[in-house]
């Protein structure tokens, strides 16, 4: 089914057992030219919140994605994407720490370049709410080993808050090997690979607590990124 010319974006949220946290996302949306497309893959209630809202925003375009299974962060980005319809794409956590008028603003600098990542550690960023100082300190240092491993010189890898041209983004798509947290690091790595131009840009956000990356998660992320860039070509 061919995109509506009404809809300029499409923005993925992966929601992963969100159903306490979902609302608060749709409580700073009064309008977006676009279509909201919700990956939900858990398995509590977070599906049924997003369509009852759905239902009661008829002036928003809201679609769900049922998944039985747990696709992963990456996977979920990437079944989101696949999905989407509109020219320009891009995904956002579904904690709310990024406002939907940030996304706007980040889809706007897509006109001169094919992919921008929302960074919190460039000047300009705005952090109403900070992350505690481990939380930092390990940002930085996986940071570090992002840039050593990949030379990429991009200063937050990790933020939840990218967008692209649909064109570019679904070039790379299919050779992604990553779908856990580590998604986000060969996503960039693989398109900055293929010449793409990428622009990191400072962001106003806000931690909102309750990661969902856990210490092990930290120990797959570095193992999975560890296998892409030795054996970047093998399935």
């Amino acid at each position: 089914m061919p995109c509506s010319p009404d809809i300029r974006y499409s923005l993925v949220i992966p929601a992963y057992n969100e159903e306490k946290r979902i609302a608060c996302l749709f409580e700073s949306v009064t309008q977006f030219d676009g279509e909201l497309i919700f990956v939900c893959d858990g398995n509590d209630r977070t599906a049924d919140v997003v369509e009852t809202i759905a239902q009661s925003r008829p002036a928003l375009s809201i679609r769900c994605l049922r998944f039985s299974t747990r696709l992963g962060k990456g996977g979920g980005v990437i079944a989101g994407l696949t999905a989407a319809q509109a020219p320009l794409v891009g995904y956002v956590d579904a904690d709310a720490s990024t406002g939907i008028d940030e996304m706007c603003r980040l889809f706007g600098h897509l006109s001169s370049s094919d992919a921008v990542i929302g960074s919190r550690w460039v000047p300009g960023s705005t952090l109403a709410i900070r992350q505690g100082w481990l939380r930092r300190l390990e940002s930085r240092g996986f940071n570090l080993i992002i840039r050593l491993l990949f030379g990429l010189s991009f200063h937050d890898t990790q933020c939840g808050a990218k967008v692209f041209k649909k064109s570019a983004v679904d070039a790379v798509l299919p050779h992604l090997r990553a779908r856990g947290f580590e998604f986000d690091v060969e996503l960039i790595w693989r398109m900055a690979r293929a010449g793409y131009r990428i622009e990191e840009v400072p962001i106003a956000w806000q931690n909102k607590g309750d990661s969902r990356v856990r210490k092990g998660d930290m120990i797959r992320m570095l193992t999975g990124l560890l296998k892409v860039r030795l054996h970047p070509d093998t399935p």
